[in-house]
């Protein structure tokens, strides 16, 4: 199975390598439109700034050629808010696979930290990619609310959707390659559509 990782400028793409390692699998990283287009699985991580991936992905069209993938494509962190039709970072739009804004963390209390870092609960989780209801490590400022495409949820200062799916595109936003092995399985899972 060729499993490739979209190379861009926003990319914690060396941990998301690392898990695929410990799987067995030797994943390809390219930004090109062949070679995405004939992988098996690809992943789309993202660490970083909304806007500024949004202009490179579109700069080299990679915005495009995400867009037009029919094989699984899983979208991490920054690369599920990048999959929506529009985030609050940057106000720009994005990909629009999924129909949903991010927005930006408001604290409510004050304890309520921004960015969000650490471990939460997934509450409502979906199969494929979800075997049952886990804890995963999320670092994010901006979250996507509930919606049509929610594949599993958290609360952290409101409820969020933790994880997004719609025909082949799944997205999470939390870095399942840091969260342990519930996280090791739904990389897994996904390998295994």
């Amino acid at each position: 199975m060729q499993v490739a990782i979209v190379k861009y400028n926003a990319g914690n793409i060396y941990s998301v390598v690392n898990a695929l390692r410990r799987l067995g699998v030797e994943p390809l990283l390219t930004d090109d439109a062949e070679q995405l287009a004939k992988a098996d699985r690809v992943l789309f991580p993202g660490q970083g700034e909304a806007r500024g991936a949004m202009e490179y992905l579109k700069a080299h069209r990679l915005d495009e050629v995400i867009r037009s993938l029919r094989q699984p494509v899983f979208g991490i962190c920054v690369g599920q808010q990048l999959l929506c039709r529009h985030s609050e970072e940057g106000d720009v739009d994005c990909i629009g696979i999924f129909d949903a804004e991010v927005k930006r963390f408001s604290p409510i209390r004050h304890e309520d930290k921004v960015p969000c870092m650490g471990w939460n609960k997934l509450y409502n989780v979906k199969k494929p990619l979800f075997d049952e209801e886990c804890y995963a490590y999320f670092v994010h400022s901006y979250y996507v609310p509930l919606c049509a495409d929610t594949a599993a949820s958290v609360d952290y200062i409101l409820p969020y959707s933790a994880a997004l799916q719609k025909d082949n595109f799944y997205a999470c936003q939390f870095h399942p390659e840091k969260s342990g092995k519930a996280g090791e399985q739904m990389i897994k899972n996904f390998l295994d559509l």
